[in-house]
């Protein structure tokens, strides 16, 4: 395959071009610099600029482009710099996949935050869309693919839940804390969220271009755990012990709405995976625990 990736230098878009590499597929990446070869090309959303031969050429397109959320303030500029970067980036895209390659496959970024903070509600791929900064975007951000859905591409949603890795993501922000036994958890720590390994959400991915998915899937693993649960489970695979708690305060002191992301409910379930007959490595929170911990070494 031929695979046009935006947001390949970061965690989940560095991994998923190594494995296809790995794998002989010429991948591109969209770069917002001047290229520096054939496996480059130079894009900015911000204007809709886009090199068109690479869009089609491509078999597939991945859209992981996007400015941070983890561990960023929200202050009203900086959410807008959020949406923004989502939406054109998207909407950049999708013109031109429906000007050029309507036969393309995209697999459109999306996220679990797509929910909203629903409690003990189990979320399958059919709930409508919750509330909040974070579940605008993600409706607005699956929405900006239309132009290529209404031309006949097929496009998939990753609904990516948190991302467990020894490196980058969640664990370049928390597992310095956790290994020292500084970390317990965030709030209360009863709040249900969905998360994957790196391996597995990369996997699926591929596993959803093989099976020609259309429509939203949830990229996370079959249960949900507490945030509590996660931390303690990753600090007994590192040979330590949970730490202190930090409070709901004053995590939304440092870090304002965005601990509300954090703070969530958001018990995913994998059913297109789960349908689809997908085989997670990492099934579980302690093998995906044991993961991290050999991953980080």
């Amino acid at each position: 395959m031929r695979v046009a990736i935006s947001g390949a230098s970061g965690l989940i878009g560095s991994a998923l071009t190594e494995s296809l590499s790995a794998d002989t597929h010429t991948v591109v990446a969209l770069v917002r610099r001047p290229s520096r070869g054939d496996n480059e090309s130079s894009w900015d959303p911000t204007t809709h600029t886009i090199d068109r031969d690479v869009i089609a050429s491509a078999d597939v397109v991945v859209n992981l482009a996007g400015a941070s959320i983890g561990g960023k303030r929200f202050t009203q500029r900086y959410k807008q710099v959020v949406r923004a970067s989502r939406l054109d980036s998207t909407a950049t895209i999708a013109d031109a996949i429906a000007a050029v390659n309507p036969s393309v496959m995209l697999l459109q970024g999306s996220a679990m935050g797509y929910y909203g903070d629903r409690g003990v509600q189990e979320l399958t791929e059919r709930v409508e869309p919750g509330q909040g900064f974070l579940a605008d975007v993600s409706r607005d951000w699956e929405a900006a693919a239309a132009p290529a859905v209404d031309a006949g591409a097929n496009v998939a949603y990753l609904r990516t839940g948190l991302v467990l890795a020894g490196h980058g993501g969640f664990a370049q922000r928390l597992l310095p804390l956790v290994r020292r036994g500084l970390l317990g958890s965030l709030g209360g720590g009863d709040a249900r969220q969905s998360w994957i390994t790196l391996e597995d959400h990369v996997r699926g991915m591929r596993f959803l271009i093989d099976k020609r998915h259309q429509g939203p899937a949830n990229l996370v693993a079959p249960q949900a755990a507490s945030l509590a649960d996660i931390i303690a489970a990753i600090a007994h695979a590192l040979g330590s012990r949970p730490g202190l708690t930090v409070p709901s305060w004053l995590l939304r002191t440092v870090i304002g709405e965005a601990a509300d992301d954090l703070l969530a409910s958001q018990a995913g379930v994998p059913g297109v995976l789960t349908r689809l007959g997908f085989e997670w490595s990492h099934p579980t929170l302690e093998s995906a625990a044991r993961y991290v911990a050999d991953s980080a070494k």
